[in-house]
């Protein structure tokens, strides 16, 4: 079928490309492709989605603009902090191409919602940063048959893959297991180069669009390494394991799972008694004999801002300087956002430690409810 005249316009050098041509344009502009994150890897992602002229860009993210995003989520920008991400998103990809219907789902992507939603897509592109929601999107996309463009990024090194297509390997043929969370730092702890997730992010743009015009060779059963020191790219060789749990010949996996506790990470872990909430930590300081407050950030986290006489111990010091802390004290930990505070507690108590607690949320819920002078980043 012929396309519009603005189309044509808009898409001009799409149209002189031998391989993609008007057929494979149309193709596009019919498909539905979801994007599972609007961060680091759907920044990019979405906006050469978008500017290819995908038809329907699905985007599920339930996050607001923080500024620390900023310096590689390239799909926000100042105006929009504070902003959900979504709500971002489809600003600014309606007015780069409005030619793209952008549908908006507000919400986590969980195991009760996650088959309906993937399921009325074509190509799923996973920009999530976290386990349980890569197992969960990979599972998914077997079960409904739709195949699942991964992406995954650390410090300064990226992979990409295409999962679940016919024929081909899924993430768990890979990764049976996620590794421990003790073992995995966030990107808050680890620090990515901001280039990175957008070279990623890119990558996995052309490979969706490489499987709904029907372009050259996709990342079937092939894993592309990144280096982005090195300048080096390699490739690793996968192949379907008839013994996946999810895939294989017999799978035993059938039913999308609670992920969270499949990735050591129950739900509802945080809201042990050992965390102590801003007003909480308040209300101890305020004690006749008040907690001695431990600051496990790193030494230019703890010169923007830090809470009055903590002592300072950054994490990976830790191991070392035990005999600092006092036993016949109770301690509260405290981090950025409670992540690392929360697993030096558990180390604490490991070590003999039986005072200890951290503060959730860390500073960043700190400033919000207490003391908004704190430092912010």
């Amino acid at each position: 079928m012929a396309l519009p005249n603005e189309a044509v316009r808009r898409y001009a050098r799409h149209l002189t490309l031998p391989q993609l041509g008007e057929a494979g344009q149309a193709k596009l502009m019919a498909a539905r492709v979801l994007l599972v994150g609007a961060g680091g890897l759907g920044s990019p992602a979405a906006l050469y989605l978008a500017a290819a002229g995908v038809g329907t860009l699905g985007i599920v993210d339930d996050d607001t603009v923080d500024e620390t995003n900023l310096q590689r989520q390239i799909l926000h920008g100042t105006s929009a902090i504070g902003r959900s991400k979504l709500d971002s998103a489809v600003a600014r990809l309606r007015d780069l191409n409005p030619l793209v219907t952008v549908e908006p789902h507000p919400a986590r992507l969980t195991s009760a919602n996650a088959l309906e939603i993937v399921g009325a897509y074509e190509v799923v592109l996973d920009g999530s940063d976290n386990f349980p929601t890569r197992y969960l999107v990979n599972d998914a996309c077997v079960f409904t048959g739709v195949p699942d463009v991964y992406g995954a990024i650390y410090r300064f090194e990226g992979q990409l893959s295409v999962f679940a297509a016919e024929g081909g390997p899924c993430y768990r043929c890979l990764f049976r297991e996620p590794p421990p969370p003790e073992l995995v730092p966030s990107c808050e702890e680890a620090g990515v180069l901001g280039v990175v997730p957008g070279v990623v992010g890119s990558l996995q743009a052309l490979e969706v669009i490489k499987l709904v015009a029907g372009l050259g060779a996709p990342l079937i059963g092939r894993l592309l390494l990144f280096d982005a020191l090195a300048g080096a790219t390699r490739e690793m060789a996968l192949s379907r394991d008839p013994d996946c749990p999810v895939c294989g010949d017999h799978p035993t996996i059938t039913t999308l799972q609670d992920y969270e506790l499949f990735c050591g990470m129950p739900a509802h872990e945080m809201s042990r008694t050992e965390n102590l909430s801003p007003a909480g930590l308040v209300a101890r300081l305020e004690e006749p004999a008040p907690p001695v407050l431990i600051d496990v950030r790193e030494d230019w986290e703890w010169g923007l801002g830090h809470l009055p006489d903590a002592l300072h111990v950054p994490m990976g010091q830790l191991p070392k300087r035990l005999n600092e802390l006092p036993r016949d004290r109770d301690l509260v930990l405290y981090c950025h956002h409670g992540s690392r505070s929360y697993r030096a507690m558990e180390f604490l108590r490991q070590m003999g430690f039986d005072r200890v607690a951290h503060l959730d949320g860390g500073v960043a819920a700190w400033a919000d409810e207490v003391d908004e002078g704190i430092g912010r980043y």
